[in-house]
């Protein structure tokens, strides 16, 4: 059992008692030193600066490599010792640690995610990290529970960082090379739900069911095309501002958002589209979801989805593991393979992908937007009572994930799928 030894000043004990309190306990105690040691020996083979405390630097990097300051060593090492890479992320979140450039110095982990343990310890991984609370499995009880925990945040948290178009995923920009920054974000998140559109070959008269509402703007942009639209959302804060949205667009008798999973939807769709929902789903369910799919798609119809992935092998290898972004972004996700994509649908389903655009960079570059803009509102995420812990975890989070995606370690992937024996 963990013992309390003190509590970080000003952190609210009853919100994060994880940050606000040091873990002191047996377990911390014994791999405190052991953290310390692994940490020491993995930095020193990587291409980064850390500077600690006392003004000493250790790692493998040059003047020119991204800089790691570690303010408080002896707390760091035991949130790591403690938790691993959850602790990792707490003590970010605590303060023991900063980076000017985060997405930099994260670049670096992500981009020898596999290698960073010796491979004899890795083989201990079942004993040591922690397993996914039951909890938090993606039942059909469990599940609204898990998806209110972030989308139910605030619709206004979420307006302060995403552009006009209040779409929550990864863009499809236009331009490459020195201008590609200078795109307006709106357009690229219109372009891409437009591909997918394109690829669900959604027109005049279409029957689109769409499994993941967002803030309603795919359902806006089918409806324009001449479809009626089922969308169905576990968030209750999403199905209210899309559902305005909607209304305000002109298309709330072509647009029906039901809070409701999309295990439960019934009725027969000429095209399904699912943008990143997939990753909430829970690798349990992965064959429930395309089976669900499959029965509810019609003779002849075709299926879009967007979703990020990851390398197959360390997908098998991680697939039971708890992590930060469990605990503290998206209870119950978990992201699948390409390989696990193709595996479930041709094993358990009667459908067949098509094709796939993998859109990574994209995924970096849209990150990035989100995260410069989420920084320039602290004053609005005060109001909105978020504190500054927060302030650190969402910014870790974006960076997190944008070095996830600029290291390939992660992908996005638009995918294509039919019936097979249709033609």
């Amino acid at each position: 059992m963990t013992t309390v030894i003190r509590s970080k000043s000003g952190v609210d004990t009853d919100v994060w008692p994880g940050i606000a309190y040091v873990p002191a306990g047996t377990k911390a105690k014994v791999a405190a030193p052991v953290a310390g040691f692994l940490f020491r020996r993995a930095v020193g083979r990587l291409p980064v600066r850390v500077r600690m405390d006392d003004g000493s630097e250790i790692g493998g990097g040059d003047a020119h490599s991204p800089l790691m300051v570690i303010r408080r060593p002896a707390d760091f090492a035991a949130r790591v010792g403690q938790s691993g890479l959850i602790g990792f992320g707490e003590a970010y979140m605590a303060g023991d640690w900063d980076a000017d450039d985060l997405t930099a110095v994260l670049e670096v982990f992500a981009t020898r995610m596999a290698s960073l343990i010796p491979n004899s310890l890795q083989r201990l991984r079942s004993l040591y990290v922690p397993k996914q609370p039951r909890a938090e499995r993606n039942t059909t009880k469990n599940t609204r529970s898990n998806i209110a925990r972030h989308y139910d945040l605030s619709n206004e948290l979420f307006e302060l960082f995403l552009d006009e178009t209040m779409t929550y995923s990864a863009a499809l920009f236009a331009a490459t090379g020195t201008h590609e920054d200078n795109e307006d974000l709106a357009d690229a998140q219109r372009r891409k739900i437009d591909r997918l559109l394109d690829l669900a070959q959604v027109g005049e008269g279409s029957r689109v069911l769409e499994i993941g509402t967002g803030w309603g703007e795919l359902a806006i942009r089918a409806a324009a095309r001449g479809a009626t639209v089922r969308s169905v959302t576990l968030s209750t804060e999403q199905q209210e501002l899309a559902g305005k949205r909607i209304a305000a667009a002109g298309f709330a008798e072509r647009v029906q958002v039901d809070l409701l999973d999309y295990r439960l939807v019934d009725g027969e769709y000429d095209a399904v589209v699912s943008v990143e929902m997939i990753e909430a789903v829970g690798h349990q369910y992965w064959g429930t979801y395309f089976q669900t799919i499959d029965r509810l798609l019609a003779p002849g119809g075709r299926v879009a989805i967007q979703a990020i992935t990851m390398p197959h092998d360390r997908m098998v290898a991680t697939r039971n593991t708890y992590t930060w972004v469990h605990k503290y972004i998206f209870p119950g996700g978990f992201l699948p393979s390409i390989r696990a994509i193709e595996e479930v649908t041709e094993s358990q389903t009667s459908l067949r992908v098509r094709e796939r655009l993998s859109m990574g960079d994209h995924y970096a570059r849209t990150l990035r937007r989100w995260d410069e803009e989420f920084r320039a509102h602290p004053k609005e995420t005060a109001e909105l009572g978020f504190d500054g812990i927060f302030d650190r975890m969402w910014h870790f989070y974006l960076c997190y994930s944008e070095a996830g995606f600029r290291s390939g370690y992660l992908d996005v992937q638009q995918i294509v799928l039919d019936r097979r024996g249709d033609k």
